[in-house]
């Protein structure tokens, strides 16, 4: 029985980016061997979209209010994109301190939790 996901970020600076996970998002985390951190994320759900091709994955952050969101991010030094209204909900994107992007929304449709 699957009984959870795991995601994986790969990043140029992973101590900058494990930094933030920990101190910026404040997520638990163990370390499962050689430093390498595997955080608690709060509660998924996994959508599946048409597309051309196979083997595309994106991962985002869903938060129930993205312009508090951005104000409590930026006032720990961490930037965000404009926000952008997809109808489905309000959508940013995150620059992790490694300088990648996560993205980030305030979804509008319905959840599968209670």
């Amino acid at each position: 029985m699957i009984n959870g996901l795991h995601c994986v970020i790969f990043s140029r600076d992973v101590h900058a980016d494990r930094e933030f996970f920990a101190k910026v998002m404040g997520w638990p985390s163990v370390d499962a061997g050689n430093g390498r951190l595997f955080f608690a994320t709060p509660p998924a759900e996994l959508g599946l979209h048409e597309a051309e091709q196979n083997g595309r994955h994106e991962l985002y952050l869903m938060c129930d209010d993205v312009a508090a969101e951005i104000a409590r991010l930026d006032g720990q030094g961490i930037k965000c994109a404009p926000v952008a209204d997809r109808g489905w909900g309000l959508m940013t994107a995150i620059t992790l301190p490694g300088g990648g992007s996560l993205g980030l929304y305030q979804p509008r449709h319905a959840r599968p939790y209670p």
